[in-house]
């Protein structure tokens, strides 16, 4: 069930997107799964004009398909999702991490050691799922630092799927992730823009296997939008 929308000032458009999204990425609407407006509104308290405005979004963001006159769907993630996510980041987001040393706040240490902080509790939580939105965040907090606005703008529609990554392959070593997080941050600290490049990258580039290893286990088979939107099985998981 889809918690009610909180009475703090947002918008019913913007309530809508930020907790249908969080379920995409937390894995608790599946790639592939239907997304039936009627249902979603009645849950979220909201009409049908601010739900289809968070859906076009999310849509804009690679996480929900939109089929004109028959509904929507969580978007599938295949593995060539994920060859092209990588893709990107070994360049574009090497690029934050070296700008990032260079331009970094207190503020922004700030807000990586906290991450860092966050997901090495989870980690002894043996909390998954809080682990991977640490991670996630610690990337995030990367892009926020690197003072560059048209890289954070690039970056920003990938941010949704990076975070679903983490979340799809959080049975990777996080240990070992927790830990290069935190050698990155002590070179941003350092505004040493040369070590920090060289440790993303490696960072990036070392996950790119195991995630497309992973991807093979969870990886949605092929499916047509307009015939999963025009089925009435709401329920079932594709794949």
């Amino acid at each position: 069930m889809l918690p009610a929308p909180r009475d703090d000032g947002r918008s019913l458009r913007e309530t809508a997107y930020e907790t249908i999204k969080a379920r995409i990425i937390g894995l608790d609407l599946h790639p592939g799964q239907r997304l039936v407006e009627r249902d979603i509104a009645a849950e979220l308290g909201v009409s049908r004009v601010p739900l289809r405005e968070a859906l076009q979004q999310l849509e804009s963001e690679g996480l929900v398909i939109l089929v004109p006159r028959q509904g929507a769907l969580v978007a599938p993630f295949t593995r060539e999702d994920v060859e092209q996510i990588f893709e990107v980041r070994e360049s574009v987001e090497v690029l934050a991490f070296r700008l990032a040393a260079l331009r970094r706040t207190t503020a922004d240490l700030e807000a990586m050691a906290t991450a860092v902080q966050a997901a090495r509790h989870a980690l002894d939580a043996h909390d998954d799922a809080a682990t991977a939105a640490a991670n996630a965040g610690f990337h995030a907090a990367v892009v926020q630092a690197c003072g560059n606005a048209l890289l954070r703008s690039m970056l920003a529609p990938l941010d949704a799927r990076v975070r679903w990554l983490f979340h799809l392959t959080k049975q990777r070593d996080t240990r070992e992730q927790c830990e290069e997080h935190a050698a990155m941050l002590a070179a941003i600290e350092a505004r040493d823009a040369e070590t920090v490049g060289a440790l993303a990258q490696r960072h990036v580039a070392s996950g790119r296997e195991p995630s497309l290893a992973l991807a093979e286990t969870w990886a949605s088979s092929p499916i047509d939008p307009v015939e999963a939107t025009r089925s009435r099985n709401r329920s079932r998981r594709p794949g």
